[in-house]
């Protein structure tokens, strides 16, 4: 469905969700990411010692909360089982799912890009022991940095929070007139 269209027109028109490992003293611990692909924004990110299927369920309610999504929207992924499930399916009853052919990992490029970035620019600097200190590592970073201050080419050079903010206005602005 996505079909590798990564630049959709406004906010919250497609999302890409997708887990990465992240070692740690304690065992691995898993990541899952929502990303906005307008943006390139994480808007709900979670971590979990499993890779079950109900884990990524409280990120995708999260996330709509969050969002308080109106529009249609389109959720990609991988065929992982916890995508592919029927909780899954449930919890994104009202989007449109999408998922990467088989074999094919470039439609899920963006967010396979990120978790390369927070872990070359950030976790692969640490020693982490356990699950408090990786959450405290993903807020750091996604939070405090990705979001609202790290530059995106895509963006224009300004932050996914910035970009957002200024299609709002823009927006705003244009309805006014």
């Amino acid at each position: 469905m996505l079909n590798e269209q990564f630049n959709p027109n406004r906010p919250n028109a497609a999302w890409c969700i997708d887990t990465t490992y992240i070692p740690t003293d304690d065992g691995f611990m898993y990541l899952t990411s929502i990303m906005d692909l307008y943006s390139r924004s994480i808007i709900a990110w979670d971590l979990a010692d499993t890779l079950s299927t109900e884990v990524v369920i409280p990120i995708i309610k999260k996330a709509k909360r969050e969002r308080q999504t109106s529009h249609p929207l389109i959720i990609h992924s991988d065929r992982g089982s916890q995508f592919t499930s029927q909780s899954f399916r449930r919890v994104t009853g009202s989007m449109t799912n999408s998922y990467s052919k088989k074999g094919y990992p470039w439609d899920n490029a963006c967010i396979e890009a990120f978790h390369a970035v927070i872990k070359r620019e950030w976790l692969n600097r640490f020693h982490i022991k356990g699950k408090v200190e990786a959450e405290r590592l993903c807020f750091e970073y996604i939070d405090a940095y990705y979001n609202t201050v790290r530059i995106h080419s895509h963006c224009h050079y300004v932050s996914p929070r910035e970009y957002e903010k200024l299609y709002y206005e823009h927006n705003k602005r244009r309805h006014a007139a």
